[in-house]
């Protein structure tokens, strides 16, 4: 097995830099949950609780990212407060909080798609998302690579469902859309290929927590 031992890789501008993994190894089923967790709250945490349980995976790694291209870098706290935070609130034995992007120095999200298809030869991952995300998914840098590359599995989220249903993205994804009770299998699909969970859904979002913060 793969260990989270550090290992070096070339970051996207061509330095060799040391990248640590959590553990992993050929044939287990990883879902991939990115965000800039600003702040985490109980939807963040039903999303990965749903991924594992309803997609049969053997543990979520949470991403927390440096920075998001579509939002503004300047209203993001530090990145090792976010961490830290991220780190605090989720504890769970097969949920492991990844911060491997920053020294990797990747900016979009196709690029640690890309990074982990290399490094992580032979595992199942899934790219794991809220549906509030995957409405404006047609917006993200080189997106079809990203479907094309990993199968996505997407958990409702209030105020999104028919956005992520008809909205965006939707119709590219149409023939490559799966019914929910086919969610177990999706790590054996090729993409493109895509699952839409409902279920037990939290109305919280961090855009509403900021707000509340004195």
């Amino acid at each position: 097995m793969a260990t989270d031992r550090p290992g070096r890789d070339l970051s996207p501008h061509g330095e060799t830099r040391v990248i640590k993994l959590p553990p992993h190894a050929p044939g287990m089923r990883i879902g991939l949950f990115g965000g800039s967790f600003n702040p985490p709250h109980q939807g963040h945490r039903l999303v990965a609780l749903t991924a594992l349980r309803r997609a049969g995976l053997d543990a979520v790694w949470v991403m927390v990212t440096p920075g998001n291209p579509l939002k503004d870098p300047a209203q993001l706290p530090p990145f090792a407060q976010r961490l830290a935070d991220v780190e605090k609130f989720f504890r769970h034995p097969r949920i492991r909080v990844t911060a491997f992007e920053a020294p990797l120095r990747v900016r979009y999200s196709w690029q640690t798609v890309e990074f982990l298809a290399r490094r992580g030869r032979g595992v199942k991952f899934v790219w794991v998302m809220g549906a509030d995300n995957l409405a404006g998914f047609h917006r993200w840098r080189r997106w079809r690579d990203i479907a094309n590359t990993l199968p996505i599995l997407v958990v409702d989220r209030p105020g999104s469902t028919h956005r992520a249903a008809f909205g965006g993205a939707a119709g590219w994804f149409s023939r490559a859309r799966l019914p929910e009770a086919q969610a177990a299998g999706l790590f054996r699909r090729k993409p493109p290929a895509l699952v839409l969970l409902h279920g037990p859904r939290s109305p919280l979002s961090s855009t509403q927590l900021r707000q509340r913060a004195p």
